[in-house]
């Protein structure tokens, strides 16, 4: 059962494209993944169409008002100037990967990561990444892995982290999570996530990690690694 979900405001951005696109990504994910969202992206689709419809509706009516006409000669003219010079079209199709395998299991991917290129897996420990390639300002989109009896060390986050759930389970301070669960963390909060049975998540972050035990130089590497 997902227990943790995007906020109503994080809905309500997607559904109006508000978002970047590593955000919007993530919480595409998310959404195919729970009924629930699913079910409120739908009802708030719906409402802001109406929205636009009365909008739309409402331009259309003042510009009924208005008397602007474009002749015959225009459009006959605007159509020889796109069909003059044609020009040879070359059309370079993403590569749809839809399952990766980890740890010797199959995981069926999200369909907004299926056209997304990924880079090798990096490792330390019983902790691995693959950076996908999304350019999206200074915000990192990676799936991360961590293997079983796995942990990552107890940290903070200089900026924000976005955990989707992907496959598996973990648990920190705060709950225990399973998969299609959507957590987001920020400086307020510190946690040391624990994977017993292994699991595999996408993650969004803005900044490094920020350990609060051990010696960070010694840490620092990991940090990097999953940011």
């Amino acid at each position: 059962m997902i227990n943790y979900h995007p906020s109503d405001a994080i809905l309500t951005r997607f559904v109006e494209a508000d978002l970047s696109i590593s955000l919007s990504i993530i919480v595409s994910s998310h959404v195919e993944m729970c009924t629930a969202c699913q079910q409120k992206v739908a009802k708030l689709t719906q409402e802001a169409a109406l929205i636009h419809f009365h909008l739309a509706e409402h331009d259309n009516q003042e510009a009924d008002t208005v008397n602007v006409t474009m002749s015959a000669y225009d459009d006959i003219a605007l159509i020889n100037k796109i069909t003059d010079s044609p020009q040879e079209v070359k059309l370079s199709l993403p590569k749809t990967i839809t399952e990766i395998e980890i740890e010797g299991q199959r995981l069926p991917l999200p369909t907004a990561l299926k056209s997304i290129e990924l880079n090798e897996w990096q490792g330390i420990g019983k902790i691995s990444r693959s950076r996908l390639n999304v350019d999206d300002d200074e915000r990192r989109m990676s799936l991360l892995s961590i293997a079983k009896a796995g942990s990552v060390p107890r940290h903070t986050h200089k900026g924000f982290e976005i955990t989707l759930l992907l496959q598996g389970s973990f648990e920190d301070e705060m709950g225990t999570y399973q998969a299609g669960d959507f957590i987001w963390l920020n400086d307020e909060h510190t946690h040391q996530p624990v994977s017993t049975s292994g699991c595999v998540c996408l993650t969004v972050s803005s900044d490094a990690l920020k350990f609060t035990q051990g010696v960070s130089q010694i840490l620092n590497p990991l940090g990097k690694l999953i940011y």
